[in-house]
């Protein structure tokens, strides 16, 4: 698609057009940059990162997360067998809800069901599709950007009016901040995340080889759906107790229970760029998943061909099925109250 040349330029902050919806609404990117030359581009799809590049230790740029060129690719890969939601904000519910089914204030909601007959990620369209609102950009020192979206009142199924507005801040300390708040006209229930694939060595390599650390004793007991029991499973002498420095593995999809919010969340280290990621989160759980939703045959930005084993997300989140298990961390957001949620992505060489 045809894309414009810059239309917009502030201190530290460069606009695009990046494409068109097939609706005729007009999609741009964002370009934040700091001090230290590192770069982080969004798009108001989906609230989308798209691109983040960091000085290595070779003395290049690293790009360290997988996306597209193209507004169609991010449309089309939504079509593909399972969605691999490349730099989406997921909700209104990230993870799966059981059956797609849950109760509030005895009133029971049936949503659509996107896997199976379960709901996965918000359901058939989720926020990932949804068409972002730019509301806020702030150039200069630590430049900003914050995306708004209006959930309407019965969108899938889930009850109320949701409006959300993420915030994307970087600092001069070479950290990625981000702020999730949400209001809501009706008692409903909510689990936001950012669903970056995250890879050290550059998004066009592969993530084998990294070093990864997580804050967690344990993780959710899962049955035949990955679905939770309400059980949690130790990690201790396991092939996922990362409390120790672990190689990434080659396909997990695991809920972790953090120990402490005041410290890391999880780290990510490559010996190949020098570069290491800390995670930081107020939320309970920081779901890891490598695997299944890059088939080999997804061609990324800059020709890149995307495996399995191509990235890895860090989701910051609530526990998946929440609603359904009283004893899990409250996902129910009332009205009149708001919904806060902050995850920081800090980058540093390590080597």
């Amino acid at each position: 698609m045809q894309k414009s040349n810059i239309s917009h330029f502030t201190a530290n902050c460069i606009t695009k057009l990046f494409g068109t919806l097939p609706d005729g609404k007009q999609v741009f990117s964002y370009m934040l940059s700091n001090g230290n030359g590192m770069e982080v581009t969004f798009i108001n799809y989906g609230a989308t990162i798209t691109s983040l590049k960091i000085a290595d230790e070779n003395g290049g740029m690293t790009d360290v997360v997988l996306g597209f060129n193209d507004i169609d690719d991010y449309i089309d890969a939504f079509n593909l067998p399972s969605a691999p939601y490349f730099g989406s904000v997921i909700g209104r519910y990230a993870g799966r809800i059981n059956k797609g089914t849950f109760t509030i204030n005895n009133d029971t909601y049936q949503l659509n069901k996107n896997h199976g007959v379960h709901t996965l990620h918000g359901g058939n369209s989720g926020f990932g599709r949804g068409f972002w609102q730019m509301k806020q950009l702030k150039g200069g020192l630590n430049p900003s950007i914050v995306f708004t979206y209006t959930s309407r009142d019965g969108e899938e199924q889930f009850p109320g009016e949701l409006t959300i507005n993420v915030a994307y801040t970087l600092t001069e300390n070479n950290e990625l901040l981000v702020d999730y708040t949400a209001t809501t006209t009706k008692d409903t229930v909510i689990n936001l995340t950012q669903h970056s694939y995250f890879n050290l060595d550059g998004h066009a390599q592969t993530v084998s080889g990294q070093e990864l650390l997580v804050n967690a004793d344990e993780v959710l007991r899962l049955n035949e759906d990955n679905i939770p029991t309400g059980e949690f499973i130790a990690v201790k002498d396991t092939a996922i107790d990362f409390n120790k420095v672990g190689y990434v593995p080659a396909s997990i999809d695991t809920s972790f229970v953090l120990k402490n919010n005041d410290e890391p969340a999880a780290s990510l280290y490559s010996a190949k760029t020098g570069l290491k990621m800390t995670v930081y989160t107020n939320q309970p759980s920081v779901h890891i998943y490598v695997g299944g939703n890059c088939f080999g045959s997804i061609q990324g930005k800059e020709s890149a061909s995307y495996h399995t084993t191509s990235g890895i997300c860090f989701e910051t989140q609530n526990f998946p099925d929440a609603p359904n298990h009283a004893h899990f961390p409250n996902s129910v957001l009332r009205k009149g109250e708001q919904y806060n949620h902050k995850t920081k992505f800090a980058f540093e060489k390590a080597k």
